[in-house]
């Protein structure tokens, strides 16, 4: 490493990828407003992009409000056949694509390959996907009429991205709106604008016209109010907080958008005493510790029935000291946070679950790697009420504590306003069924921790969110039914 900037510290073979600049009608427009882009590995200035004004996002409404019609009449092969090119862009740039996420989000280099893998995956479904939408033949029931369901593109749609995967949270929504002939406006976060502008920036190599895929810049107030107000803005998308979530649902409602909202996990883990240990122990280290714990889907509270207890904690433990912590560039198992705020976070769950008779079985203190390293954490015989209980953590701080019958583990999984992914580790079929039905979630992975992609449809219950992305539901919230019922005298 020889500098501090992105440039220098990515290496990439491809520097035309590194756009400081938001993609706004066909070109890269500039601001005289910039914001600080920082390595949350030492907090190092990596560079700074264009903050862009709230006049200069309403332009980028006109710009795909005017390339909204050709696009949505072109077509769905050849919009197809433009998905596709831009999907073997993506896959040709993963290495590059993933130094830039690495340096800028801090996610140890294999898991942003691994990210770049998954966001590729989105393009080359929707690429498919953008074929299929057909007039669908309807049986009539009135005499000497036809009746016919088109499918149209709802038009304009506002994209808002968070940090955490900022590269797969734009592709899984702009692949579904492109394919569906909707235009895009898309805000990532500005922690991580580079990863988004970079796609930007392939898209556009792969043919995506003009004003079609708009990625604007700068402070989230300021980009999206104009959207959520303009009623040429048909639909939004959001992944990140409920509380966020919440807002952009009340402004959306007076021009009365389809909304995507994919918003706060607090995910349980249930291990019964049936389970194979070391395969529940090896996979809910997966679920903790992913992306340093700063994952919607990641484990949070971790119930292990009494039999097993003892055991499945030293082995968890173990597990979770062999974890290697380090900058994202040098591949450890766990990278920094992404901010002061969330180290903070683990900081206040870790003494208010000691103070309220946890107790510390490893980790429990910042290191010395740099200001937003946080040792990965156990906590054990944390009671129901501590906060980590009761709030997403969003870090590497694990907190376990025992149950006993399968009633009480339910009702304590469920009593939670979030409802996205719960884990089980079981291996008696009828309790497994017995306990995915029973449990308020929008997805229940059994007895392993990857469960998502880009055939099956991504959500939640309750306050984690309404809509589904990804799969074929992911292009619903882009298109219109138009029914049409049609008699020839």
């Amino acid at each position: 490493m020889t500098g501090n900037t992105i440039a220098d510290r990515t290496r990439l073979s491809d520097r035309g990828l590194l756009r400081d600049r938001s993609r706004i009608g066909g070109d890269w427009v500039g601001s005289e407003t910039r914001f600080e882009v920082r390595d949350p590995a030492d907090g190092a200035v990596l560079g700074s992009v264009a903050a862009m004004s709230a006049e200069q996002s309403r332009a980028a409404i006109d710009s795909a409000q005017t390339a909204f019609p050709g696009w949505a009449g072109t077509l769905p092969q050849d919009r197809s056949a433009i998905l596709r090119r831009w999907f073997e862009l993506v896959t040709a740039a993963r290495e590059d694509l993933a130094r830039i996420m690495t340096v800028e989000q801090g996610k140890p280099l294999s898991e942003a390959r691994g990210e770049i893998d998954y966001a590729a995956s989105f393009i080359e479904f929707y690429a498919e996907e953008a074929k299929r939408p057909n007039i669908e033949g309807v049986t009539s029931h009135l005499p000497d009429a036809e009746v016919e369901l088109w499918l149209e593109p709802v038009g304009v749609v506002a994209l808002i991205t968070p940090w955490n995967f900022p590269a797969a949270m734009l592709t899984r929504k702009a692949a579904a709106a492109l394919a569906a002939g909707c235009s895009v406006l898309a805000h990532p976060s500005a922690e991580t604008p580079h990863s988004a502008l970079a796609l930007a920036e392939l898209a556009a190599r792969a043919g995506v016209p003009p004003g079609v895929f708009n990625v604007v810049t700068g402070d989230a107030a300021t980009i999206v109010g104009p959207w959520t107000e303009d009623p040429r803005v048909r639909a939004l998308s959001f992944t990140g907080s409920t509380e966020i979530g919440r807002l952009l649902y009340r402004q959306s409602a007076a021009t009365v958008k389809r909304l995507v909202l994919e918003l706060g996990g607090h995910a349980p883990v249930i291990v019964f005493s049936g389970a194979e240990l070391d395969h529940a122990v090896a996979e809910t280290i997966k679920a903790k510790f992913a992306t340093s714990g700063q994952d919607c889907l990641g484990a949070n509270r971790i119930y292990v029935e009494r039999p097993v207890y003892d055991e499945f904690c030293r082995r968890f433990t173990a597990a979770t000291q062999a974890l290697t912590v380090g900058r994202g560039m040098d591949d450890p198992d766990i990278g920094p946070l992404m901010n002061e705020a969330a180290l903070t976070k683990q900081e206040d769950h870790v003494a208010d679950a000691l103070a309220k008779g946890a107790r510390l079985a490893c980790g429990g203190s910042r290191l010395p790697l740099g200001d937003l390293f946080y040792a990965p954490t156990v906590l054990t015989d944390v009671p129901h009420d501590a906060k980590i209980m009761r709030e997403e953590t969003f870090g590497p701080v694990a907190a376990l504590t025992p149950f006993d019958t399968e009633d009480e583990v339910i009702a304590r999984a469920n009593d939670s306003e979030f409802g996205l992914v719960a884990y089980v580790h079981s291996l008696n079929p009828r309790r497994i069924y017995r306990v995915s039905r029973a449990l308020q979630y929008g997805m229940v992975a059994v007895n392993r921790t990857k469960v998502t992609g880009a055939p099956i449809p991504f959500g939640g219950m309750k306050q984690s969110g309404i809509g589904r992305e990804g799969a074929r539901r992911g292009m619903e919230a882009f298109m219109e039914i138009k029914y049409v019922c049609r008699d020839w005298h």
